[in-house]
């Protein structure tokens, strides 16, 4: 699908970071930072080259990037030191590999300057287009299930979570931990924005498949596992009376359909013949619990932990409205 050409100017509503994080993208890197530089020509590009061997770095600074090295391994590392390296108001985050539009961040951006979102993620699913352009297997299956299991536990529901275009404001990034190391980066981003009770919009974006001679660098069944890992982690940080209550009903109910015919037994004969049996019913209940109270404590933990996320958070609001006057 053609792009009309798109140019929006930043100067008068704060700055903008583009960060392009990068592994091998040669293929695509120039035309991606020539095309953000023409839709965004106030904003500042920064490439981060992940350890390319293909030239990568050298091609984006030739095009006018802002070009670092971020030699930890990864999407997560590169973003994590991406957010410690750069200030701006605005950040517009995207993949080297030219599948997403530039003409596109406009409409990410504003959601922010009008002051009605938090972050803004471009949605590839909802008109179609990834679906159209991405041929590889199991990918839209594997982005369906982590939107359920996110709606599920967290009770947000995304139209497209796992993708690689999306924009947040400079407090956001300020306060935003990053954990991931590697492509499980944009589950964190959005399981964190739904619980830190974040501002979220989303924008249908167009989606292009990657150009002849450029390869992704997603394994579909390892880093699958990997967000998933994630899921279930944040799902113990940020909610463990949840979790451990569930662990808790689960091995009570075990324990009751082993230990009620024992008592049955018991109450009829008076004896116990089934030690083993009573045995076992009584490890399940107590494992339960145990696991009742381990989600009772760490439940006041993480509400703590919240507590003081906010005020952190309100002294950087606090901050950025004192350097502004």
């Amino acid at each position: 699908m053609a792009q009309e050409q798109v140019v929006f100017h930043t100067a008068d509503t704060g700055s903008v970071a583009v960060l392009i994080p990068c592994y091998n993208e040669a293929v695509t890197i120039a035309k991606v930072v020539d095309d953000f530089k023409r839709t965004l020509p106030d904003a500042d590009i920064y490439v981060y080259d992940n350890n390319s061997n293909d030239g990568t770095g050298d091609i984006a600074r030739e095009h006018g990037a802002i070009v670092r090295t971020e030699s930890r391994q990864g999407k997560g590392n590169v973003v994590r030191q991406m957010l410690r390296d750069i200030d701006a108001d605005y950040y517009v985050m995207v993949d080297g590999d030219d599948t997403y539009p530039a003409e596109e961040a406009p409409e990410l951006l504003m959601p922010l300057i009008e002051d009605k979102a938090d972050m803004c993620v471009g949605d590839r699913l909802s008109n179609g287009t990834y679906g159209e352009e991405n041929d590889r297997a199991f990918h839209g299956f594997g982005n369906n299930l982590v939107r359920r299991l996110i709606k599920i536990i967290y009770g947000f529901e995304f139209s497209d979570v796992m993708t690689g275009y999306r924009s947040f404001n400079n407090v956001f990034a300020a306060t935003m931990p990053v954990l991931s190391p590697g492509f499980e980066i944009e589950t964190e981003l959005s399981i964190h924005a739904v619980d830190k009770g974040w501002r979220i919009a989303e924008v249908p974006i167009d989606y292009r498949d990657r150009p002849e001679g450029s390869e992704s660098k997603l394994s579909t069944f390892s880093d699958g596992m990997k967000v998933l890992k994630t899921i279930m982690s944040l799902f113990k940080d940020y909610k463990p009376m949840a979790l451990f209550g569930w662990v808790a009903l689960i091995c009570v109910v075990i324990g009751l359909i082993f230990g009620i015919p024992v008592i049955a037994e018991f109450a009829q004969t008076g004896l116990v013949p089934r030690m083993p049996t009573a045995l076992l019913a009584v490890a399940f209940v107590f494992i339960g619990l145990l696991a009742l109270v381990c989600g009772i404590i760490l439940d006041t933990v993480v509400k703590g932990t919240r507590k003081q996320y906010e005020l952190d958070v309100l002294k950087v609001y606090r901050s950025r409205e004192t350097a502004k006057e």
